[in-house]
Order: C-alpha cells, then structure tokens, then sequence
C-alpha cells in the first residue's frame, strides 16, 4: 500500500517502472484519464486496476476529493509475465460486481483508514487476496480473451495447461495434452492457439524458462535445475532459454543483480 484516503484535485501518476498498481475506490466521484483513450468516470464504489505502467491522471473534487485505497503491483519477471501481459491497460470494475469480495473489502478499507497496530502487512495481504478474486471475477465472467487468462477460463483448455505447470519435466506431446483436455488434437491445436496466443511448445518452453529464472534468483545451479524442468542437460537448457530471453543465463542472472 502506497496510499490510503482523500484524493482531492490533479493527481498524476507516471508511466515507470515495470510494475503497476491497484485502486480502490471507497467512495466519492473521480475521472481517469488516459492519453489516447476514453476517460473512465468513477461514481460508485469501484476498482481501477493497472498491470503495468501506464500515465494516468486522477480528477476529483478539489474539496469533497474521493476516499482510495491504493497498492503497488509486481508480478514475477515484471512484463513478462504471463497474467500480466494477458490483462488489459486498465480494468475498472465496480467493487459490487465481485462475488464474495464484500466482507475483505470491508476489512481492507477498515485497516487502510485505521490506526491499528500491524496495519500496512494486514493491508497488504488482504490486497494480494483481493487481486486473487478480481482474476478469478475476470477468467469467471471470461472478460479477458487471450493469453494465459483465457486459457485458464476455457473449462477443457484449463486441464492442459495445469497439467504442464504441475509437470514442466514431463515430454508433453501434442496428443497427450489434447487427451487431457478431452479434444482431438487438431481442435485443440487450434483451441489453444486462437486462445492462448501460442502453440503448446511455445508455451511450455516459457514456462520451464520463468522456472529456471526463479531457481536462478533462489541460487541453485543450472546443471541441477536442467532435469527438474524437462531439459536433458544444461546445453540444451542454455538454448532453450536464450530462444526464449534473449540472453544466456549467466548473462540474465547478471541483469538481475545489477537491478
């Protein structure tokens, strides 16, 4: 949480970084404003979610103002990841719409606007949990169409794309996914690309990668992750992942620490 009550006027945000952020409207009237697109008019109670960096300005009354709640945004590997980049610029939703969001809205906007002791972790964890429902409220209402959302939403593609984050090690084939999902093969071929954006090998290869980067950042070595996530040897891990990145994993894990 980087903010919590009255905005009232300009408030500006920047477009930097590579995280985004999470507004909760609690009450009051306030316009969004976006260069190059629609301004989003807030009246009710509402949430304005933004996955990655985006300029914005906020307009409210300059005395009456609006009451926000509002939180940083990471996800792991920034924009690339892959719920990240299947969400829109923006996504404003009335807080009303979420099923069974009501009693941790209550209790975030009771903590973000009290005094108690321990406030900012309580709030920060019930944020993580309000996300975790405004994705689901999302793949349920199938309001994002493409990428991994979408995948996630479709009740037959879901069972394949489990299975390989559940198994990254396991040789999927085409078929064996297609088994998974209850389809043929051609038709799920074409399901999952026209849905997800890419084809299965694409997509898994992705995967096993973000697996890597995140057993790199933890210090493992390569040569033991290679076989945990369905490489033969750490050569053909170092393909793979350069394919996918654009850099070695050497030259990846020095990226990071220099961040």
């Amino acid at each position: 949480m980087f903010h919590s009550g009255a905005l009232c006027g300009i408030t500006d945000f920047p477009d930097q970084g590579d995280g985004g952020q999470l507004h909760l409207v609690k009450g009051g009237v306030l316009d969004a404003i976006h260069p190059g697109q629609p301004t989003l008019h807030v009246a009710e109670p509402s949430l304005l979610l933004y996955p990655r960096p985006l300029a914005r300005r906020f307009l409210t009354d300059a005395v009456q103002g609006a009451d926000l709640a509002c939180a940083h945004l990471h996800f792991e590997g920034g924009l690339a990841n892959p719920i990240a980049g299947a969400l829109p610029d923006v996504v404003c939703l009335p807080l009303k719409s979420i099923d069974r969001a009501d009693h941790v809205l209550a209790l975030l906007f009771e903590e973000a606007f009290g005094s108690n002791c321990g406030r900012r972790e309580v709030v920060d964890r019930l944020f993580e949990i309000v996300l975790i429902q405004i994705l689901r409220h999302l793949m349920e209402t199938e309001l994002v169409h493409n990428g991994l959302l979408a995948g996630m939403s479709h009740p037959k593609l879901r069972k394949a794309i489990v299975a390989m984050h559940e198994q990254p090690a396991r040789e999927w084939s085409l078929e064996a996914l297609a088994d998974m999902a209850g389809m043929s093969r051609s038709n799920f071929a074409s399901t999952f690309r026209g849905t997800v954006g890419s084809t299965t090998g694409v997509y898994l290869q992705a995967w096993r990668v973000r697996l890597v980067q995140k057993a790199l950042l933890q210090g493992q070595q390569l040569k033991n992750i290679a076989g945990e996530v369905g490489y033969g040897s750490e050569a053909a891990l170092s393909r793979a992942f350069k394919a996918q990145s654009g850099l070695t994993p050497r030259e990846w894990k020095q990226t990071r620490n220099t961040d």
